[in-house]
């Protein structure tokens, strides 16, 4: 030890270099954090005092309430580039039934599955995932193509947490309907978009000892996605265009709250949903 190097200065000497590190670990943190923890998204729903038509056009009187949500993002958030097409949404409520009314622009109209519970996400498809209570548990999520097909099922907890999911649970009660700009299926023109509207009633997410009625002091957690497949023109429609292992090119994940990975099922990450009277 050097002349003079006292024990107090040894002392100080270590406290500085932890204080540095701690700080340096700490900045390091801070910008994990920022990249890996995207921006949680809210709206305020409105109440409306009548019914809503549920026809796909989304042009019932009662949407001049509702305002259209942010454009949606890729899934990992500011990891990925911008969506190529726009998705948004608007939401309204009433004593029995929350309303949903999306756009997508699309390019290429396409839809292939016609039978309830298909896997519609294997189609271009718009999916709702609802958890009235804000816990993370005993969610819901529903899926639908450009065809209006349905897929619905309900979560115990998410498959991180041991799932499971069943697939028996239907959104009994539920209107849905869907429209489109441009010609289905066929890859000789190029489309507008399409719609998409439900009106999704309470009952259907009753369970015991849950909350499952909106309250104007309790927000719900919700988030929304778009499965979007890389296409290639095949005789006069469409198919996923493959990749040189001979499996279709990965889909995009565009949602309105970004979850930072590819996963939906992680309700913290979802937005939050206001209901207001």
């Amino acid at each position: 030890m050097p002349k003079g190097f006292t024990f107090f200065r040894m002392v100080i000497l270590i406290f500085f270099f932890h204080l540095v590190s701690s700080l340096q670990a700490m900045s390091f943190f801070n910008k994990k954090l920022n990249l890996d923890t995207p921006i949680i998204r809210s709206y305020t729903v409105n109440y409306t005092s009548r019914p809503v038509q549920i026809d796909g056009q989304l042009t019932d009187p009662a949407w001049k309430m509702a305002k259209w949500s942010e454009l949606f993002v890729d899934i990992e958030g500011d990891l990925k580039p911008k969506p190529l097409y726009d998705t948004k949404v608007k939401m309204l409520w009433d004593s029995q039934y929350l309303y949903i009314g999306a756009y997508l622009k699309e390019p290429n109209l396409w839809a292939t599955l016609k039978n309830h519970d298909d896997i519609i996400f294997r189609d271009h498809d718009f999916e709702v995932f609802i958890d009235p209570n804000n816990d993370e548990n005993q969610y819901f999520e529903i899926e639908i193509n450009t065809i209006g097909t349905v897929m619905d099922l309900f979560m115990f907890r998410s498959y991180k947490k041991g799932g499971p999911m069943d697939m028996g649970w239907n959104s009994d009660g539920m209107k849905s309907a869907t429209s489109y700009e441009g010609t289905l299926n066929d890859n000789s023109d190029t489309d507008k978009g399409w719609y998409v509207e439900m009106a999704i009633p309470y009952d259907c997410m009753k369970k015991p000892g849950r909350n499952y009625l909106p309250q104007t002091n309790q927000p719900w957690r919700i988030d929304f996605s778009r499965v979007e497949w890389t296409l290639e023109k095949n005789g006069m429609s469409y198919s996923k265009k493959l990749q040189s292992n001979g499996k279709p090119i990965p889909e995009f994940n565009w949602v309105w709250s970004p979850i930072g990975i590819i996963d939906m099922h992680i309700p913290s990450r979802w937005g939050f949903l206001y209901f207001k009277k």
